[in-house]
């Protein structure tokens, strides 16, 4: 019976994995219960073939707390030459009814953004991930910014 139960799990596991052909790169980090302002992210990007192209995402496990409509981040890729490109993304992140937007069955979603298309790498990256959201009509960012749980960074490969 234990055998039949661990070859069922292993047969469930290879499945689930092997749905997934596009994704070359897929890692999240936590950032506690709130965001600080001044917490950055930083994932080290593996070595890709740079004949491909790929699609960068920015991924986010978020939960009721989260208490904005939007989001914005500023994302930085590190080239291995130590050029730094920097771009500041604004992501919607509830309905208009203020339920948040993203995949899940609880009070916890998971949210895929898109950050760029068909990019070609030479090297060894790294990505930057910090928070920029500010209250409306202040200047000065949330200190902590609550309902953000997780900040991950995804590499598929260009079909």
């Amino acid at each position: 019976m234990r055998i039949k139960n661990s070859g069922i799990l292993l047969l469930a596991a290879i499945l689930l994995f092997s749905c997934d052909k596009k994704r070359v790169f897929d890692e999240y980090k936590s950032v506690g219960s709130a965001w600080h302002k001044d917490s950055v992210v930083t994932f080290d990007l593996p070595v890709l073939d740079s004949t491909k192209k790929y699609n960068l995402f920015v991924n986010l496990r978020d939960n009721n707390n989260y208490p904005f409509n939007n989001l914005f981040l500023i994302v930085a890729i590190e080239t291995p030459s130590g050029f730094t490109k920097v771009d500041t993304l604004e992501y919607q992140m509830a309905n208009p009814d203020g339920t948040l937007m993203g995949n899940g069955f609880t009070d916890i979603k998971e949210s895929k953004l898109y950050y760029k298309e068909d990019v070609k790498f030479k090297g060894k990256y790294k990505v930057h991930i910090k928070q920029a959201v500010r209250e409306s009509g202040k200047i000065p960012g949330v200190e902590a910014l609550e309902g953000i749980t997780d900040v991950g960074f995804r590499i598929e490969q260009k079909d």
